[in-house]
């Protein structure tokens, strides 16, 4: 089952991206480029829902809808 997690993705002075989330608790993520700050966030949320979901079953992101907004990152 697929869940939608809000994410925000910054970069930081040092040129690493931070991800972190108001929706999942704990969520922190870095990596060089936003690819890569994005597959490391989904491990991360993916883990913590899983132990969430162990310690309160009704807790957890809304279900990924059949349609949804998704901002697409095109580089140069």
């Amino acid at each position: 089952m697929e869940r939608i997690v809000n994410v925000r993705v910054e970069k930081l002075p040092e040129g690493v991206y931070l991800a972190t989330s108001d929706e999942v608790q704990g969520l922190v993520a870095q990596g060089r480029t936003i690819t890569e700050t994005l597959e490391i966030a989904r491990d991360v949320a993916r883990r913590l829902l899983e132990a969430q979901a162990e310690r309160e079953p009704t807790a957890a992101p809304p279900i990924a809808a059949e349609a949804f907004d998704y901002p697409l990152v095109v580089s140069d």
